[in-house]
Parts: structure tokens; sequence; C-alpha cells
């Protein structure tokens, strides 16, 4: 590159990667926004689940509760069919016996009523329950709106400073020569948007590998691009571009 002026293209490099990593950065934050919406989204439809599973549990409260109304109404309805037969029995024996059919019988039906009136206490708690749910539901859902709000926020912040970045990165992009330019887009693609590193305490400040001290001669000989043997970065001493 003869007719380039290499210290210049460099400080223009170091110029653009400045650009360039905030670029880098506020592209990856905003790539992660619509997991953590999504996160936000989860964990409010699974505290909702909650409410629809308290909900169904009612439900099944309710239709045992039915079941044993009808099981209930069954055993009276018997017992009243036996004692209707009560006086149409010929023998004290068959009297005591029929005596002894209604007591168990309508045992039964009272064991019946224990548990109807077990599954209204237990409808009713959960009932309470789900006020509690509710309310606290309406919570979650104003602060997860407010969480959504700020992602949402921080999107257009992030959108407004990207537009602005690049419209510098425009501006200094002309400036860079575009064999020069091409190598630094390869490694800036390559390399988690970092292709232009300073060596500090004689190590590549990309890998942390050791720089030795010919290749930093050559670096300040603005002969050609040095780059990483290890990390393939282009190397510029600390100070450059001040």
């Amino acid at each position: 590159m003869p007719a380039v002026d290499l210290k210049s293209q460099i400080s223009n490099l170091i110029s653009l990667q400045k650009l360039d990593s905030e670029i880098f950065s506020l592209k990856a934050e905003k790539e992660s926004k619509p997991g953590e919406l999504k996160a936000i989204e989860t964990a409010f439809e699974e505290k909702k689940q909650s409410v629809a599973a308290l909900e169904k549990k009612i439900l099944d409260f309710q239709k045992q509760r039915k079941d044993k109304e009808l099981e209930l109404a069954s055993k009276e309805e018997g017992i009243k069919k036996l004692q209707t037969q009560l006086y149409s029995l010929k023998t004290n024996k068959e009297y005591q016996a029929m005596l002894q059919q209604i007591a168990d019988a309508k045992a039964d039906g009272s064991v019946i009523e224990d548990k109807i009136l077990h599954f209204f206490d237990d409808a009713e708690k959960v009932s309470k329950e789900i006020e509690q749910e509710k309310i606290r539901l309406k919570e979650e859902e104003k602060v997860s709106g407010e969480q959504k709000k700020k992602i949402e926020e921080r999107i257009k912040v992030i959108d407004d400073r990207l537009a602005q970045l690049e419209g510098q990165r425009t501006q200094v992009v002309p400036q860079v020569d575009p064999k020069i330019f091409a190598q630094y887009e390869r490694i800036l693609k390559n390399r988690d948007g970092l292709a232009i590193v300073p060596v500090k305490n004689d190590s590549c400040s990309g890998c942390n590998m050791h720089t030795p001290p010919q290749v930093i001669n050559l670096i300040k000989m603005y002969d050609r691009l040095i780059t990483c043997e290890v990390c393939n970065r282009i190397l510029c001493i600390e100070d450059e571009g001040n």
C-alpha cells in the first residue's frame, strides 16, 4: 500500500472501532430484549395458570358435591320406601330388622351430608384463595406492564443511538482505504465486533497473548498492517490516534 498513509489509516480504524464496539454492544443488547419480554410474558402466564388451576379445583369440588347430593337424595328416597314398608311387616323380628336397616341408611346419609359440607367448606376456602390470587395477579400484571414498558423504551433508546452511530460511521468509512476497510470488516465479523486492538503491557489486548518486541517495532514502522498471530486482530500502539 505505497500510496497510503498507514498511520492515518490506523487512526481512522481506531475511530471506526470505537463506533463499531458500541454498535456491536447495542445490537447484542437489543437482540436480548425479545427474550426478556418473552420471559416476563411467560412468568405472568404461569401465574394466570395458577388461578385457572384453582378455578378448576372449585369446579371439581362442585361436581363432587353434586354427585354426593344425588347420592344423598337417593339414600333419602330409599329410607322413605323402607319407612313405608314398616307398617306392612307382620313380625316384630322383621320390624326390628327393618328399623336397623333404616338406621344404617340414615347413618350412611349422615356421612354423605358431612362430605357435602366438607365440599362446601373446601370450595369456600379455594374461592377466598382465588380472590387473593386475583388481587396479586392484578398487581403482577401492573409490574409486568411496567417492566415491558421499560424494555420497549430501552429498545427505542438503542435504535436512536444506533441510527446516530451509523450516521457517524458513514462519515468515517470513506476515509479508510477500501482494501484496509475490507480486511477490517472481515476481522470485525469473525472476532465479535473487535477488529483492531492496542498492544498493552506487551500483549494483544484482544486475546492477551504476548506480543514480541520485534512485532511492536513492525507496528511502529507503519509499513503494513500487523495482525496478532493468535487472534488475527489488527494491532496498534496503545496511544495511537491521540
